[in-house]
């Protein structure tokens, strides 16, 4: 899987660098320079993502193979204020549901070409690689300026229904200057073309189709969901993403393949401690009660028991008792009766 992902970040980096140099190649018509930006140069800036989806943040069906948790390739874009690639309360593209679905961006890829295209609303696309583990970090660069002073990008959650991470429309211009830093936490959304619950629920599409809506520690309002805890007013950031001016800006290149410079290597030192979420215990509901068994006469005792849906983790609620007892009659209790044959008398007498 880890293999297969490299891969597929790899595929993804080519096709963007592809279809860069193809948006930078169309005749631009004027656009509007948007009023809340008035910087006269060009700005260049690096993007660090990082995990931050443990299992002590989040122990709740927490994947650990087939596959572990991990994230998909960073795929972003530089564009105007006209532009979304995703937005919450709204419906998901063709191109966000199949690479929230599937990692797939071939028509996420197509969809932003066109806007290019037609209304010169994206200046740029970049991508970072995948992280192959729900704590690592990757890294890449990209650029701005007047025109389209706005990133958007979005990672998928791996393994998951539709759910992603990601940030829609930042300004990173603020009047006449560009930003020096920003730091935000990312929570998960669901793409909302999918109706799984789990991390590994199979593929069971939402018919009709719903909008993108974010993920939180009671919505979706089902014991079932993964990301379900009651306990929590907020659910703990999944990812963090930190932007970052370089001063010495250059002629905006993507890396064709991952390299030290791009990809921290995972097993690092995460700035910030891990969050450790406490996971009740969850059990099922009780059976029937059972049969009475006892003697005859005397009180009997029946029985009916549970079973533990999830065990607790990070000093949750313990189990409550898996068994009860109570009190009753034997059921259909026919009583033995004692007989005594006569004794027999002496033939003669």
């Amino acid at each position: 899987m880890e293999v297969l992902m490299s891969i597929c970040a790899d595929c993804l980096l080519a096709i963007l660098i592809l279809t860069f140099n193809t948006l930078s190649g169309v005749n631009l018509m004027p656009v509007s320079v948007d009023p809340v930006c008035t910087a006269t140069s060009t700005a260049k800036y690096s993007l660090k993502f990082t995990g931050k989806w443990s299992q002590t943040s989040f122990p709740k069906h927490y994947p650990l193979y087939r596959p572990p948790a991990q994230f998909s390739p960073v795929f972003g874009v530089t564009h105007s204020s006209d532009y979304h690639i995703w937005q919450s309360d709204d419906y998901a593209s063709n191109g966000v549901r199949e690479f929230t679905e599937k990692g797939e961006a071939w028509t996420l890829i197509n969809e932003v070409e066109a806007a290019g295209e037609k209304i010169q609303s994206v200046y740029g696309l970049f991508s970072a690689p995948a992280v192959l583990d729900g704590t690592g970090q990757t890294i890449s660069e990209f650029e701005v300026f007047a025109r389209h002073s706005f990133l958007s990008f979005i990672v998928r959650i791996v393994p998951s229904p539709d759910w992603f991470v990601g940030m829609d429309s930042l300004n990173l211009c603020d009047g006449e200057h560009w930003k020096e830093s920003i730091s935000m936490d990312l929570y998960p959304y669901d793409a909302g073309t999918d109706s799984g619950f789990t991390f590994s629920s199979p593929n069971f599409e939402t018919i009709p189709q719903d909008k993108v809506t974010q993920i939180t520690s009671s919505s979706p309002s089902h014991p079932a969901n993964s990301f379900f805890y009651p306990r929590l007013k907020h659910l703990p950031p999944l990812a963090k993403v930190i932007l970052t001016k370089i001063k010495n800006t250059q002629v905006f290149s993507l890396p064709i393949e991952p390299t030290q410079s791009n990809q921290i290597p995972t097993g690092n030192e995460i700035e910030g401690s891990l969050i450790n979420t406490p996971l009740d215990c969850e059990v099922s509901a009780w059976s029937p009660w059972g049969l009475c068994k006892g003697k005859c006469g005397e009180s009997g005792a029946r029985h009916r028991t549970r079973y533990i849906h999830l065990h607790p983790a990070n000093n949750g609620a313990p189990c409550p008792p898996l068994e009860e007892e109570r009190k009753c009659t034997p059921d259909n209790c026919v009583p033995v009766v004692s007989t005594q044959l006569p004794l027999s008398t002496p033939k003669g007498n």
